[in-house]
């Protein structure tokens, strides 16, 4: 179940937010359980069983762990809640991507070959995965206390609005909130308006650019003209960052109304005036994860030696795009967004700061357009035919696109770059950070109503409604 489907917006959301608002407080929680457990089931009936074993596994292992004084013995729990949640992971998403690899070593010298495994990758791993791993070890380092009863962390990690594709949320930034949240109208009304926000940005411009993308894509590379080439990366550009802000503006939205505060995942990274910059700014619950969870770990930026520091940042990424995906496709990806930050560090950020915010604004964008081709084909055979349309520099008017794909085109790069000017970030922090007082509330709710709608009849109309981040 997504939340741009029919089943979500008209059966599933209505129905759980009426029993939601009606009951009593104490019966919230396990309402919004049930109601994790049923969304997470609609996709993945099986897998559901493999969460609840685990978590229940973990929760007790975590308890035990936290009564413990020794070092020694904590290291000992922690290293086993890790290993069980890495393991899955790794048997799920990886295996095979490995048994593959292997089969290919074998296959080179005449060797018989492992057969893969007959395993289906359950719908948002790594997002479970990155949170199970958060509860244990801000537990172990004494940030936060464990929770005290086992389904008020099923609920932590299950939490329906951010299960399959986040924002990442650290145990301790929510472990309060889930024993201890307000229940004010102001949350419910700006949660609203997030969760249509979002809906829009989805099926409106996500949907129809990246339906524009996939046209292109599907064509033959070696017969595709550059016009074709750099308009279907730009397109598939605006697609995943509409299509993925978009999700997590629904996922914030969804948690306020049920009075989570959720972390921000996106800040316009398309204004970004380096790839450090960027990182910054996109998936910016993930930058945090690995930063507090592998970098700093790694040592950080506090290393004896500079080049320390730069291996430290290409592992850090080399991991970060293995995460997306068992593909050599993800990690050349991670491995090309590594290389910039080092390249930053050594002379790239000078460069940047001579030349202007508007010009480095321009080159990060490019970088980080070119950077998407491998993400998105997934293949690098592919990837190299589709480079070479792109840098042939050849026109021959392969595609022609009319005034409708234009407009949704403008729309895109207008509310991608809009707060780039202190114009545009006047009017982005009046609708998410500033007060609402009541007839900013009737305008706003109107707005929004209106825009719910629409996105509801773009959805009726539309076959073309993928989600690109539930893969991961």
């Amino acid at each position: 179940m997504v939340f741009s489907s029919i089943t979500f917006l008209a059966y599933f959301l209505p129905l759980f937010l009426l029993l939601y608002f009606i009951i009593d407080k104490k019966y919230k929680n396990g309402l919004i359980l049930v109601g994790s457990i049923i969304f997470y089931a609609w996709g993945a009936p099986n897998f559901i069983f493999v969460i609840l074993l685990t978590t229940f596994l973990d929760f007790h292992l975590v308890k035990w762990m936290d009564s413990l004084e020794k070092p020694s013995h904590r290291k000992i729990l922690l290293a086993i809640s890790v290993s069980i949640n890495l393991g899955l992971l790794f048997y799920f998403k990886y295996c095979n991507f490995f048994i593959g690899n292997i089969n290919r070593g074998l296959h080179s010298v005449g060797a018989g070959e492992i057969p893969l495994l007959s395993v289906i990758m359950p719908i948002g791993i790594s997002f479970y995965t990155f949170e199970t791993i958060t509860y244990v070890v801000d537990v172990y380092r004494k940030v936060h206390k464990p929770l005290k009863k086992f389904w008020d962390y099923q609920l932590y990690i299950i939490l329906f609005p951010k299960l399959i594709a986040g924002p990442i949320v650290r145990y301790h930034d929510l472990a309060d909130q889930i024993t201890d949240r307000p229940d004010k109208i102001d949350d419910k009304l700006h949660g609203f308006y997030r969760f249509v926000i979002g809906l829009a940005k989805k099926v409106i411009l996500a949907n129809f650019l990246g339906d524009q993308a996939q046209h292109i894509f599907n064509w033959g590379y070696q017969d595709l003209d550059s016009a074709g080439a750099w308009m279907g990366i730009l397109c598939y550009t605006f697609q995943i960052y509409f299509d993925f802000s978009g999700y997590s503006d629904m996922a914030i939205g969804l948690g306020r109304m049920m009075g989570f505060k959720f972390p921000e995942n996106f800040n316009n990274p398309y204004t970004a005036t380096s790839i450090t910059d960027f990182w910054r700014r996109w998936h910016m619950t993930l930058g945090s994860w690995m930063k507090n969870y592998l970098y700093i770990p790694l040592g950080g930026n506090k290393v004896k030696h500079r080049a320390f520091l730069f291996i430290n940042l290409c592992i850090v990424f080399l991991v970060s795009g293995f995460w997306h995906g068992a593909m050599w496709s993800f990690v050349i990806w991670g491995a090309y967004h590594g290389i910039f930050l080092v390249l930053e560090r050594l002379f790239l950020l000078k460069v940047y700061k001579k030349i202007g915010k508007i010009p480095s604004m321009l080159i990060t964008f490019l970088i980080v357009m070119i950077g998407w081709v491998p993400f998105k084909l997934e293949s690098m055979s592919k990837t190299i035919l589709y480079l070479k349309a792109m840098f042939k520099f050849k026109f021959t008017g392969t595609f022609r696109w009319d005034h409708e794909f234009y407009f949704y085109l403008f729309l895109a790069i207008f509310f991608s770059f809009f707060a780039t000017f202190k114009w545009g970030q006047k009017i982005q922090d009046s609708i998410f950070v500033k007060e609402y007082g009541t007839m900013k509330h009737i305008f706003a709710t109107i707005i929004a109503l209106s825009l719910f709608m629409i996105s509801i009849s773009f959805i009726a109309a539309n076959g073309f409604n993928p989600f690109i981040y539930f893969r991961f």
